[in-house]
């Protein structure tokens, strides 16, 4: 093979990222999102795009979060590698989004296969999967099942305490992550410092209680950059069992709704059978799916 050549891209050459089949339909999963065109690379061979990598960040950060797009041609795996490896950024984190029953289509799950592997070959992990869903008007509003009372909270202290109960017992594989790294106070405050990032306001976050009094829960009903979604939803492990993941879900999407949200993205991971089955019944479809990768140690430049 001849050798590559890696390309950082700018305004006047960000065209060429599209310069690559898409079989994964990542330009239509990110129609909504912001790429800096110097924060996209492709490796060439033979003046033929084989790689290509976007890293993304919100308009205020200097250094990309994370690559939320990830693409190789057959028999490429280590082009990519190559790309991600010799990036000037270093983001423990790559996203990468598939179609919804991917491993049931031959060539999707062959194109699918060969960006995971040139994640791996770049040094990063597949953390877990997960359901990616969207809500729609269409999809009628679910009915409130009346049995908790939501209210706003202004301290953040209260919210904290309760992601530390929430936290102590979980499925989430993030929060796991982040407990075996740091133990559930950082769990805790990884999730709020999230809530704090998203660009919709703080008087949205809500607790849910039960008719006593007793904290049952908290929802996050939220925008990110990409717009409306679940920013969070959890219940205290005294409280699981009765089904109110569903209670917060639904309040958590009229109020959206309320908002005039015209769509509501959400995720969970694909081994939560509970909040999938909940996801399910309050009128959201799986429209994709994700790999979660992480890398624990910087991802040395070539």
């Amino acid at each position: 093979m001849t050798d590559l050549v890696m390309r950082t891209l700018d305004a006047n050459s960000a065209h060429l990222f599209h310069t690559m089949p898409d079989p994964l339909a990542l330009a239509e999963k990110h129609r909504r999102t912001t790429f800096r065109p110097e924060w996209q690379r492709i490796a060439l061979r033979d003046g033929r795009t084989v790689a290509r990598a976007a890293w993304w960040g919100r308009a205020e950060d200097t250094e990309p979060l994370l690559i939320n797009w990830l693409d190789v041609a057959e028999g490429e795996e280590a082009a990519g590698a190559e790309l991600l490896r010799t990036a000037p950024w270093r983001p423990d984190e790559i996203d990468l989004d598939l179609p919804a029953g991917w491993r049931d289509d031959t060539r999707l799950r062959a194109a699918a296969e060969a960006r995971v592997a040139a994640a791996r070959l770049a040094g990063y992990t597949p953390l877990v999967e997960r359901f990616l869903y969207r809500w729609t008007p269409d999809r009628g509003l679910p009915e409130r099942p009346g049995r908790l009372v939501f209210t706003p909270e202004p301290d953040d202290d209260v919210f904290l305490d309760l992601l530390r109960r929430i936290h102590s017992v979980t499925l989430d594989a993030h929060a796991r992550r982040a407990i075996a790294q740091g133990g559930v106070e950082q769990a805790a405050q990884e999730e709020l410092d999230i809530f704090h990032w998203m660009p919709s306001p703080r008087s949205w976050w809500q607790i849910a209680r039960t008719g006593a009094g007793d904290p049952v829960g908290i929802h996050i009903p939220a925008r990110n950059p990409s717009g409306p979604c679940v920013g969070f939803i959890g219940v205290v492990p005294e409280h699981r069992g009765h089904g109110y993941a569903y209670d917060l879900l639904v309040e958590c999407t009229r109020f959206l709704a309320a908002e005039g949200a015209e769509f509501i993205a959400a995720a969970t991971d694909r081994s939560n059978f509970p909040m999938a089955a909940h996801f399910t019944k309050a009128g959201y479809p799986v429209v994709r799916e994700r790999v979660n990768f992480w890398v624990d140690g910087a991802v040395g430049a070539g």
